[in-house]
């Protein structure tokens, strides 16, 4: 039923057309006014309203004309009577009614456009600023166009646009990261080596004996001479390392070298902290 309810409504809307064209305006727009329905299609509706217009222009019902000139500039914006269809009169008629109406119309088209790109629809938001721009170049209102509100209106229209347009732009690969560079290690710190001072030195006050007890020789005769054994004393007045400078015979040099083990000293202080020092024993 809906197919042939459509075939109907088509052969009737031709069927206007020809009442038209044979001058048979008042019969035409019965026709017409009987084909508008609220539930018809889009396309079918402008087409009815377009003709109702011409209709009433022929038959010189301006005002009502008029209002079918603004339904159908509301529903098509860009819709121009065709210079074969109409005549000089009409396309007047048409004209007057778009330069009236076409500001608003702009203003509210830019407004949705607007509202798609602020919700970051940028394909709405594209297709609606396009529409604008172009709107802004039909000679109905190229005029307007030239001044504030639309030509303010232009001005923010490409910049959005642009905006867009490159918000909708994919994104460029980030280039590949370079290897990183190896990084040397920093070398060990140098181990500090500590200061060691001698018994003569000014800067420091020398070790004080505690215990320095030299081993008995284990043979008779004792031999004749001295010997000179050094020690190093380090900072808690132990004997850290020693070392024959002079010897006896290397028995008695053993059981020196053995016996600094055991000795202790009150240790050098330099600023009145404890230092390593030398110190040699006879």
């Amino acid at each position: 039923m809906t197919t042939a309810g459509t075939a109907g409504a088509q052969d009737s809307l031709a069927a206007a057309r020809e009442l038209y064209a044979s001058a048979a305006y008042e019969d035409a727009l019965a026709v017409l006014n009987r084909l508008r329905a609220p539930d018809g299609r889009p396309d079918e509706g402008r087409a009815i309203d377009q003709y109702r217009a011409f209709c009433l222009l022929a038959l010189g019902r301006n005002v009502e004309a008029e209002r079918a000139i603004e339904a159908v500039v509301a529903a098509e914006p860009m819709y121009h009577p065709s210079d074969a269809d109409v005549s000089p009169r009409v396309r007047s008629a048409f004209s007057d009614v778009r330069r009236r109406m076409l500001p608003n119309i702009i203003q509210q088209k830019y407004a949705v456009a607007k509202a798609a790109y602020d919700r970051r629809d940028f394909a709405a938001a594209m297709d609606g600023f396009s529409r604008v721009l172009k709107a802004m170049t039909d000679p109905d209102v190229v005029g307007a166009a030239n001044q504030p509100p639309l030509s303010d209106l232009r001005t923010l229209a490409i910049g959005f646009n642009e905006l867009a347009v490159k918000a909708s732009a994919p994104l460029p690969s980030a280039p590949p990261l370079p290897a990183p560079t190896p990084v040397e290690a920093p070398p060990p710190p140098r181990p500090m080596v500590p200061q060691i001072y001698a018994a003569e030195d000014s800067r420091v006050t020398p070790p004080v004996t505690i215990n320095q007890t030299l081993p008995l020789y284990p043979t008779r005769p004792v031999p004749t001479g001295q010997g000179v054994l050094e020690v190093i004393i380090d900072e808690s007045g132990t004997v850290e390392s020693a070392a024959i400078r002079s010897t006896v015979n290397s028995l008695y040099d053993r059981l020196a070298l053995a016996a600094t083990k055991t000795w202790r000293y009150r240790p050098a202080t330099s600023l009145f902290s404890a230092a390593q020092s030398n110190r040699g024993a006879r």
